[in-house]
């Protein structure tokens, strides 16, 4: 896919993932949303982004609707969900942050490309810790796991699943 002349929002633009997407998405030639709460993100790892006159930085949460911190008539191509606390000691230390990043954001997010866009794309960054402590190795794509929806990693992966299933169903529809 080219991203030449699309416009492109990144959530969790200012994690060391989300940061070099950005970079990579302007190299090829996008015009570049990057949003980012920085709970856990840091706005040094834009450093390289925020010189470049298409990328745009939008200190703000993902969990809300789009609308509340986009500008106006944007019309946006593809996003990439990448917002989420994705270490064991941050999510737990932002539980509530992280499921509903994960959950209500990713919700919104697909909410507003149906309203927007429908033709847009859009990236869900997931995990394999959905799969939680597997039984199978390697996991094949028909294994649904074996995760313990109320441990201390529950907010995470239990997320990342209930927002595949989120994204799944706005697929299906």
């Amino acid at each position: 896919m080219s991203y030449k002349g699309k416009c492109v929002l990144v959530t969790g633009a200012a994690g060391f993932i989300g940061s070099h997407l950005c970079d990579g998405l302007l190299s090829a030639g996008a015009t570049v949303i990057g949003v980012d709460n920085l709970l856990t993100g840091n706005k040094k790892n834009l450093e390289s982004a925020v010189s470049h006159p298409e990328f745009h930085f939008i200190h703000a949460d993902a969990i809300n609707n789009p609308e509340a911190y986009l500008p106006k008539n944007t019309k946006l191509d593809i996003i990439f969900h990448f917002a989420s606390p994705a270490s064991p000691p941050l999510y737990q230390k932002y539980p509530i942050e992280t499921y509903l990043v994960n959950s209500m954001g990713t919700h919104n997010l697909l909410q507003y490309l149906i309203a927007a866009n429908q033709k847009a794309r859009f990236i869900f960054a997931s995990t394999s810790e959905i799969y939680g402590d597997p039984k199978e190795h390697p996991q094949k794509e028909t294994y649904w796991g074996n995760a313990n929806p109320n441990g201390i990693r529950a907010c995470y992966d239990e997320s990342k699943r209930y927002g595949e299933m989120v994204c799944g169903v706005h697929f299906r529809n």
